[in-house]
């Protein structure tokens, strides 16, 4: 698990998670996440890297996001990985988001 800021400038915040977004990693992401929802004005939480996610990983998402507009502030995910847009699509809330999703020519046809 590891949360990294990638760039902090003008209000606009851009991190970045890595490896396990799942049960066993969700309250770590959570308490290092939380913070940023009371400074940044823009919120960009990069998820290529996600290597596993599940529904308390989407719950997560979805608490990010419905914190951020409370407190309206600009929130986004983008650069979704493989295992993200899978399990996004599979419980249809890519539209929830309304972020734009990319697919990439490497990854696996099922």
């Amino acid at each position: 698990m590891a949360i990294h800021l990638k760039q902090q400038k003008k209000g606009i915040t851009h991190l970045a998670i890595q490896g396990e977004l799942t049960i066993y990693s969700v309250l770590e992401h959570k308490q290092a996440l939380s913070p940023y929802l009371s400074s940044a004005k823009d919120v960009q939480i990069d998820l290529a890297d996600v290597t596993e996610i599940d529904s308390a990983g989407v719950q997560l998402l979805m608490f990010l996001k419905q914190e951020a507009v409370s407190r309206d502030i600009r929130f986004s995910l983008i650069q979704h990985s493989e295992a993200v847009v899978e399990v996004l699509e599979l419980l249809n809330l890519s539209k929830h988001f309304g972020d734009p999703i990319v697919i990439s020519a490497d990854w696996k046809t099922s």
